[in-house]
């Protein structure tokens, strides 16, 4: 049980969705769909040669999956359905677009450092079979799209108001917002990168620009942007209220709030901050001093 233990809550969340009234036909597709992308992109390239790598490639191509899916099946208010379904395929595509050119240039054919990091973790929890463990993992990661990532889409989707409401328009602006954050602060990072190649300088630590303010601003702009289309939910989620029983509809607004959750965790501990600054710290020797002066993950000044 403690290898399958971490896909409770997803199951739980699908079958939320699925005697739900609105969107039991929905989530059905959805789940299909994710489960064709994951066993062929991510479970059988897994299979064949023991990285997790590539989960990268298949979870954020699955977002896609759900804003299509959502534009696709749903009977809302054309608008918003344009809307929540933008979103979700620009957030979806920029992160794939970019996993894809990492497996293009060969950066897969080792496994990522914050993939390599979780066999220690299951060291510590007495799971010796690493090929489980990494299947229940990476099959975990699509079950958070198909349960609980998709909720604010199909929510959002399935409103059938015609007018954006204030709250609406104030979470869409704070996704705009961060998404323009996220990728100010790869784009600096990458211009980072590029300028200590021409340099002959290796391992440097990039404390430029957003950088100098947070150790991870990229991760920080993606959470937020989730918290964005959280607030965007409120109403749309108000006005599901007469469609659904109150138990489905608190575990739908349930499932949603647990997608900011979730994505903090996965960004700060489980794939995220946690795992990339145990290798950063080895191979980095002045990262340790801008451990000291500079967050780890809320933007804030540094420390002199």
């Amino acid at each position: 049980m403690k290898y399958f233990s971490i896909l409770i809550p997803f199951i739980i969340g699908l079958a939320i969705l699925l005697v739900s009234n609105t969107f039991a036909t929905t989530a059905t597709t959805n789940a299909i769909g994710q489960a064709i992308l994951f066993v062929t992109v991510v479970c059988v390239p897994l299979y064949r040669t023991g990285r997790m790598s590539y989960v990268d490639i298949g979870w954020p191509w699955g977002i896609v999956v759900i804003g299509i899916t959502a534009m696709a099946t749903l009977n809302g208010d054309w608008l918003r359905q344009f809307v929540i379904g933008t979103i979700y395929l620009l957030v979806g595509a920029r992160m794939g677009i970019m996993a894809l050119n990492h497996w293009q240039s060969g950066h897969l054919k080792e496994e990522l450092p914050r993939y390599a990091y979780q066999r220690r973790r299951w060291e510590k929890a007495g799971k010796r079979n690493t090929m489980l463990a990494a299947q229940t993992e990476v099959i975990a990661q699509g079950a958070f799209n198909l349960s609980f990532l998709c909720v604010p889409a199909f929510i959002i989707a399935a409103n059938p108001e015609p007018s954006i409401s204030i709250v609406e328009m104030v979470g869409f602006i704070i996704w705009v917002a961060a998404f323009t954050f996220e990728e100010a602060a790869d784009r600096q990072k990458r211009q980072f990168v590029r300028q200590q190649k021409r340099a002959s300088k290796a391992n440097a630590v990039c404390d430029v620009g957003l950088w100098a303010y947070s150790r991870h601003p990229n991760y920080f702009g993606q959470w937020m942007g989730w918290n964005g289309v959280l607030i965007a939910t409120i109403p749309s989620w108000i006005a599901l209220y007469p469609a659904e029983s109150l138990i489905v509809w608190l575990g739908l607004g349930t499932g949603a709030l647990l997608v900011s959750y979730f994505m903090y965790n996965t960004l700060v501990y489980y794939s995220g901050a946690i795992p990339a600054e145990y290798y950063s710290v080895q191979k980095r020797p002045a990262f340790t001093d801008y451990q000291r002066r500079t967050s780890r993950f809320f933007p804030r000044a540094p420390k002199t």
